[in-house]
């Protein structure tokens, strides 16, 4: 078997990667080493930016998002009791749309399968070969028989845990890592939201989070220990840790039940560069993680997607390896000011604990200065809503 590009992963990186390069022109086949139904059962972001979404849109898989997303215009920050709110659009003319990514990643599945593409579930030990040379090729096991195709390119889209980024010398790439002294508690509910906008709360006991998934389903977080298990947060200890940590109008509001989901997620900033090596590219969580603080994981995908896409198209058509040989420098510029977004955000709202009361207090200036501030509010809108491509 041959094609022009492999992609390892079928996560939200690699299958919209495979929609922009069949939009393209550019056959490709994809491999993915779980089954479609485990895919879609990962609960993850759900905060699109403006971009993203027109990535959706320009690929034909876009509709689902329009009828059903919410478009939000700004956010609110609670500290001391109180909620601020950080308008957006007036800051930036842009706005974000809540859709979750399990449904972001079903819209690319069906927009696949309508094209009439390849993808392969269920491979086991998929391995990439030869990246460093002119021939690659990438071996994969399917029902106990070796199976290999030969392409032009390998994107590497298989995540922090994935074989691609593994594959590559200890001594050709670098890595940047930050893993943070806590984690998040979240619990997906049947529940209406109890605000129409997200809230972020900074509070003495930890930081807490109040977002959604639609008008009926809620998603919100606690700050708790690494090492705390979801066995010790039944519902009712979850609802009242919550509510301590909003201010009272929303802990007063708040609709409780039981929850559909619970999980517990570790936070790190990550980065590996460069995000090429040779005729492999590095793509989404495969080369970088952010801590969800500012929604930027998924976005932060769609981007590299865009970027490579585009390199990959240049190549073909154009017969040019510029934008191949520019794909990493261009996608880390865009990355690493993610990293710097997620990092403030997230050291600005959680309570960490070797910064004790001046850390405290530094917080709640620094909240403060930023819902009292016009050049702040901006910064921070800027970056959520997304910089640009």
């Amino acid at each position: 078997m041959r094609t022009k590009v492999a992609i390892i992963g079928a996560g939200p990186a690699g299958l919209l990667l495979g929609q922009l390069l069949h939009q393209y022109g550019i056959d490709n086949f994809i491999l993915e080493r779980q089954s479609p139904d485990y895919v879609l059962g990962r609960i993850r972001a759900g905060l699109l930016e403006e971009g993203t979404v027109a990535l959706l849109d320009q690929i034909g898989a876009g509709a689902r998002a329009h009828a059903e997303g919410l478009v939000h215009e700004g956010i609110e920050l609670a500290f001391s009791g109180r909620r601020h709110r950080i308008d957006m659009k007036a800051a930036t003319g842009k706005t974000v749309m809540i859709y979750g990514q399990t449904e972001v990643t079903l819209d690319l599945m069906n927009a696949r399968k309508a094209a009439g593409l390849i993808s392969v579930y269920e491979a086991k030990d998929v391995r990439p070969h030869d990246f460093d040379g002119s021939h690659p090729r990438v071996t994969w096991v399917k029902d106990g028989v070796t199976h290999t195709i030969d392409c032009d390119f390998i994107a590497g889209c298989d995540g922090f845990h994935g074989v691609s980024r593994a594959s590559v010398p200890a001594t050709a790439i670098e890595e940047f890592e930050r893993v943070y002294p806590f984690g998040w508690l979240g619990i997906l509910s049947e529940t209406p939201p109890v605000s129409h906008e997200l809230i972020y709360s900074n509070h003495a006991r930890g930081f807490a989070l109040c977002t959604m998934r639609s008008t009926h389903r809620s998603r919100y977080y606690v700050q708790c220990p690494l090492d705390d298990h979801v066995d010790q947060w039944p519902d009712d200890r979850f609802w009242d840790e919550l509510k301590r940590r909003l201010d009272q109008e929303a802990a007063d509001s708040l609709v409780t039940g039981p929850s559909i989901e619970k999980s517990i997620a570790p936070l790190r900033s990550f980065v590996a560069e460069p995000m090429r090596f040779g005729r492999m590219f590095l793509c989404g969580d495969a080369a970088h993680i952010v801590p969800p603080t500012g929604a930027k994981g998924l976005n932060l995908a769609a981007s590299d997607a865009h970027y490579l896409s585009s390199a990959l198209r240049e190549f073909y058509d154009e017969k040019s390896s510029a934008g191949i040989d520019a794909y990493s420098a261009k996608a880390l510029a865009r990355v690493w000011k993610a990293v710097r977004f997620s990092w403030w955000m997230t050291s600005m709202l959680h309570k960490f604990p070797d910064t004790g009361t001046i850390g405290a207090r530094i917080q709640l200036a620094e909240l403060d200065y930023v819902t009292h501030s016009q050049a702040a509010m901006t910064s921070l809108s800027e970056n959520y809503v997304g910089l640009p491509f």
